[in-house]
């Protein structure tokens, strides 16, 4: 069995920071693709950033300049850093990562519980 679970969300006063935390444990031969949705109410999810196992990393056009994602591949982890955060960054946030389990098996699309972000005006 494969988790993802993330940590690190709250309540912030706008112009403040959070940093985001995934922990993927369980039986897994490699992570590919990691990163972080998010989804608003009443909106649909949306993919905010992600970074390949070589660190090529993608961005939302909402959050370039002010979220940061990294990861540590030898404690499969990823990492949400941000900064300057706005009103409409309140949203549910999920972890995802696209995980090979098995030598025979296709990678899979796995995915955290999810994190409140609530940023205050």
């Amino acid at each position: 069995q494969v988790q993802l679970v993330e940590s690190g969300g709250g309540l912030v006063q706008a112009g403040g920071s959070l940093r985001l935390s995934c922990a993927a444990s369980g039986s897994l031969l490699r992570i590919n693709t990691m990163g972080w949705y998010r989804q608003a109410p009443g909106k649909e999810r949306e993919l905010v950033a992600d970074i390949s196992s070589g660190g090529d990393t993608n961005y939302a056009d909402s959050v370039k300049g002010r979220f940061t994602i990294s990861r540590d591949n030898a404690k499969r982890m990823v990492y949400l850093q941000m900064n300057s955060l706005k009103p409409e960054d309140t949203a549910v946030y999920y972890c995802f990562g696209q995980i090979l389990r098995f030598v025979w098996s296709v990678p899979g699309d796995y995915w955290g519980q999810g994190t409140q972000v609530t940023v205050a005006s």
